[in-house]
C-alpha cells in the first residue's frame, strides 16, 4: 500500500521532504506532482525502480527516459549540449520543457536510448520539486504519470493512490497540478527538432 504525503505547496515542510527523500534511498518508486502534471520518479540507480515504470505505463525499452534536474549545471553533468543548444535551453529553463540530448558516461547505459545513446533532461519550475532534488542531491529519474490507453498525465494525488496503490511506495499531494505535459525539443542532432507541443511555448525552438 502506498504512503500518501501532503505536502505544502509553497513551503514544503522539512521533515517531510526529509521522509520522501528516505523513501528513495531506500530504493522507493514515487509519484510526484511537477509544473506539467504528475510523474514516476525513482534514484537513477534503482534498476527495479526503472522497470517498474515501464510495467506502470505499458511502455518497451525503446522509451526516453527523463532526467530531472535542480538546476543547469547538474543538467550539464548529464548530457553533452553545445554553445547552440546550451543558450537556448539555458533561456528556457526551469520551466515545462523536456530536451533530447547524448548522455554523457555519468548516465547508466540501461538509461539511454538504445540506438541513439541519448537521453531527456529537464529542470522543472516548481517548488515541491525543487526542494526536493535540493534534498535528494542528485537527479531524478523520471516519467510522465500517462497510463495505458490514456493521452494525459494524472494531476491528482488521491486518484492516483487509488489506483496505483499496490504498484508504487509513495504519492505526494502539493497543491494545485496542471495536466498539460512538457514540451519535448530533440536537439540529439544538432538542431532543435519539436516532438510533442504541450505547456512550454514550442515556437521559440522552431525556424
Amino acid at each position: 500500500m502506498a504512503r500518501f504525503v501532503d505536502i505544502h505547496p509553497d513551503n514544503p515542510q522539512p521533515r517531510l521532504l526529509q521522509q520522501v527523500v528516505a523513501a528513495l534511498h531506500d530504493d522507493a518508486l514515487i509519484a510526484y506532482p511537477t509544473d506539467s502534471g504528475y510523474a514516476l520518479g525513482c534514484r537513477v540507480g534503482n534498476r527495479e525502480g526503472r522497470d517498474r515504470i515501464l510495467r506502470i505505463r505499458g511502455l518497451d525499452d525503446r522509451h526516453h527516459f527523463t532526467l530531472v534536474c535542480r538546476d543547469f549545471s547538474q543538467l550539464g553533468q548529464l548530457v553533452h549540449v553545445d554553445n547552440a543548444a546550451f543558450r537556448a535551453i539555458r533561456s528556457a529553463t526551469p520551466g515545462p520543457y523536456t530536451f533530447i540530448l547524448p548522455g554523457t558516461p555519468e548516465v547508466p547505459r540501461r538509461l539511454l536510448h538504445a540506438k541513439k545513446k541519448t537521453v531527456g533532461v529537464r529542470i522543472p519550475d516548481h517548488v515541491f520539486v525543487q526542494a526536493l532534488l535540493a534534498e535528494l542531491g542528485e537527479p531524478l529519474l523520471s516519467s510522465t504519470l500517462i497510463l495505458p490507453g490514456e493521452t494525459e498525465a494524472r494531476t491528482m494525488g488521491w486518484e492516483i493512490k487509488e489506483e496505483l496503490d499496490n504498484d508504487v511506495d509513495v504519492v505526494v499531494e502539493c497543491g494545485e497540478t496542471p495536466a498539460e505535459p512538457t514540451t519535448v525539443i530533440d536537439w540529439s542532432e544538432g538542431a532543435p527538432e519539436v516532438l510533442r507541443r504541450g505547456a512550454g511555448d514550442p515556437d521559440r525552438f522552431e525556424a
